[in-house]
């Protein structure tokens, strides 16, 4: 019996491996290193020769900055999440004591470290993303307890961040086209409402936390509008721009995806708490299709304004 107890005990001190796995998220991982790509690829230059770079780009933004971000997130969500989702590895006792926050801190070192080969301008961007993740979740800044500056800040880094990283990786230069920098611009602001389908489910936990989600703020029903705007707004703007750079089959793509994205979100926004998982998981990939078409677009564009 003193053996067995002795065993239970050592396994409760130790993070189980499958729950950091959980804790590092790697679902969350796709739209920054989808972002990186489009950056890559609407820049229209050749990849031959910088292969191994933009695969050090590519796990960095994911498998490193983003996980680092989930991390750090749960660590100081905990509490949150012990109401929310209580099954969590941190407040289910899966990742025991401080482990949350050595495996945090950890992995934002390695984030570091992995980015040297960057060079200067790889290495600053994602120190920003590092501080920007940070923030986001950490006292005293705790961005996200504002749903308005919260989303925007990971719209920023998730999107716009990645998108101008991977675009500059393969300039060699932190001067970029402009036409590429509005690009980036528009899809960050429209992952504002992206990041608001998200907080539909936290509502309750938001509430007793001081965590002032849009739905918290708003109310569940006028949030859904907010998101859904925020999302489809953007795009629009993406659409009349292609259009007037002489790029139409982009744009005449892209307004489908959107027309398709519209009668996703007129059924959310009638049940938006039972339904904002269905508009993420498949409203969303048309949006991010979208980036992808767009980065092909600029790839001529910004081709010719070289």
């Amino acid at each position: 019996m003193g053996v067995s107890n002795s065993i239970q005990q050592q396994v409760a001190t130790r993070p189980d491996p499958r729950a950091v796995l959980t804790l590092l998220k790697p679902v969350t991982w796709f739209p920054p290193m989808w972002a990186f790509s489009c950056g890559v690829i609407s820049t229209g230059l050749p990849m031959a020769g910088r292969w191994s770079l933009l695969a050090l780009g590519i796990c960095i933004t994911g498998p490193l900055v983003c996980a680092s971000s989930q991390a750090v997130n749960d660590w100081f969500d905990r509490h949150v999440d012990a109401i929310n989702e209580p099954d969590r590895p941190i407040p289910s006792g899966r990742i025991p004591g401080q482990w949350g926050l050595a495996i945090a801190i950890a992995w934002t070192l390695l984030s570091l470290v992995a980015a040297i080969p960057l060079g200067p301008m790889g290495l600053g961007a994602v120190t920003l993303a590092l501080l920007f993740s940070w923030g986001y979740s950490a006292p005293p800044f705790r961005f996200k307890l504002n749903g308005w500056i919260g989303n925007a800040a990971v719209g920023f880094t998730y999107e716009g961040l990645a998108w101008v990283t991977g675009a500059a990786l393969m300039f060699g230069q932190a001067w970029l086209p402009w036409e590429l920098l509005i690009m980036a611009g528009l899809y960050s602001l429209g992952a504002h409402g992206i990041m608001t389908l998200n907080d539909f489910k936290a509502i309750e936990g938001d509430e007793r936390m001081g965590v002032r989600s849009l739905p918290v703020q708003l109310g569940a029903d006028r949030a859904a509008w907010v998101a859904a705007i925020v999302m489809i707004i953007p795009q629009l703007v993406v659409i009349t721009l292609l259009s007037m750079w002489d790029r139409p089959y982009h744009a005449i793509a892209i307004a489908v995806l959107v027309v398709a994205q519209a009668g996703i979100m007129r059924w959310f926004v009638q049940e938006p708490i039972k339904r904002a998982l269905y508009l993420s998981a498949f409203g969303v990939p048309f949006y991010v299709s979208g980036m992808m078409i767009t980065a092909f677009a600029l790839r001529a564009i910004v081709s010719g304004a070289l």
